[in-house]
């Protein structure tokens, strides 16, 4: 333990993005949680509160409704439960650094709850993952093993579930970086555990990326149909946060069965499942969120595999989706330098986006020139450890875009 939270540190120091100092827990465990009522309906409140507008201002009196609850509790769980709310709004209005900020206050409280915890460190690890801080997220899913291996004794039947969640979010982690073996023994022994959220989300991913499509097909529908109607806190078992939560969990399903739908060449299910997922992000973000640059990214993607296989043309169609994307990813200009880049969020996404559009404009003589300049910065900008940008590219090669943490896997 001594050696991870030493590991903790000195990455925390290593890292200008964000301040990031993971702490260990050091209260003693229990899975026993019961949520305070009032705290539940301010939660609630504050949610529906932010979300009615969709504005800076309605999410800034959301987080003043919390803020208020939070000083108003008076032990470790239900503040932490209250702070996990907040990270959440903050992460929906692309406040990462503040909402990491609110989970990690949550390590200096006296939290014994364990879902609580596991949710945190979730949530953390999602966190850094969007920013692309993907160290960081691999020792915080070390930790939450490791806290789980040191209770439990105390957990009880409690722990097949919260052991099997924090195993897939060690694979995910390793899949982020490419290393399918290792995110493969995470995800081995675990299966019968799984719930229907993160955990089998994560998983599904997998079998998607090693082309077993039939059982990633199974889980992400299972995922879809099994998502909870009543999304609260009130269940601590279901507690998730930041961009881990159940909408996302629900919309990053969505897409990835549209996507596998494409990969399998049933490209008539994953239009109408992509377009379902375009519809679900605009009502939960607004329409122009940088998360519908995303799904349009999933979509462009979809008619340039269906063109390719159908020996047809849609190049004005995948042009226009690509160039819609950039806009809303808030993509730097092509003049951007290579230490830029490394400060731009879903790098992942834009180097895929901009490839993409950059091989429609390759091919138009007229603009060639733009396109193998377009080329350039995102072969430049593309940092995935599985893939090269041209074989990401490659139909018989299979990319995964996760709309949960905007990266691709």
């Amino acid at each position: 333990m001594f050696n991870l939270a030493t590991k903790l540190s000195r990455l925390a120091r290593g890292r200008s993005h964000s301040p990031t100092v993971v702490r260990l827990f050091s209260t003693k465990l229990h899975h026993h949680f019961k949520p305070n009522p009032v705290a539940l309906q301010m939660i609630d409140y504050a949610f529906s509160l932010s979300r009615s507008q969709k504005s800076d201002e309605s999410y800034g009196q959301g987080l003043l409704v919390l803020e208020q609850c939070e000083s108003n509790q008076h032990d470790g769980n239900s503040k932490g439960l209250v702070l996990l709310a907040m990270s959440t709004l903050l992460s929906e209005r692309g406040n990462f650094l503040e909402a990491i900020e609110k989970l990690n206050t949550i390590k200096d409280l006296k939290v014994s709850s364990f879902p609580l915890r596991v949710a945190t460190m979730e949530a953390l690890a999602g966190l850094h993952l969007e920013l692309g801080e993907d160290d960081t997220s691999s020792v915080i899913a070390d930790v939450c093993l490791n806290d789980l291996d040191a209770n439990k004794p105390e957990l009880d039947d409690g722990f097949g579930s919260l052991n099997a969640r924090a195993r897939a979010l060690k694979g995910l982690t390793e899949l982020v970086q490419g290393n399918t073996d290792s995110s493969q023994s995470c995800f081995t022994g675990a299966e019968d555990n799984l719930g229907i959220g993160n955990d089998a989300l994560s998983y599904a991913e997998f079998l998607h990326t090693t082309r077993d499509f039939e059982t990633a097909k199974k889980l992400y529908e299972n995922v879809i149909k099994g998502i909870p109607e009543n999304k609260d806190y009130s269940d601590p078992y279901n507690l998730a946060a930041g961009n881990m939560v159940w909408e996302d969990i629900l919309l990053a399903a969505t897409c990835g069965l549209g996507q596998l739908e494409s990969h399998m060449g049933n490209f008539g299910d994953a239009e109408e499942i992509l377009t379902r997922a375009l519809t679900m992000t605009e009502e939960r973000f607004g329409s122009h969120h940088p998360k519908i640059g995303i799904i349009l990214t999933c979509i462009a993607l979809m008619f340039r595999h269906k063109a390719t296989m159908e020996h047809s043309s849609s190049l004005m169609v995948q042009e226009g989706l690509y160039r819609r994307a950039l806009e809303l990813l808030k993509a730097p200009q092509l003049e951007t330098e290579a230490v830029e880049q490394s400060k731009v969020y879903r790098k992942d996404i834009i180097a895929l986006a901009r490839g993409g559009y950059a091989e429609t404009l390759c091919v138009q003589q007229n603009r060639k020139a733009v396109g193998e300049k377009m080329k350039r910065w995102a072969e430049g900008a593309w940092n995935n450890r599985r893939l090269s940008l041209s074989e990401a590219l490659d139909l018989s090669k299979i990319i995964i875009i996760d709309a949960r943490i905007s990266r691709a896997l």
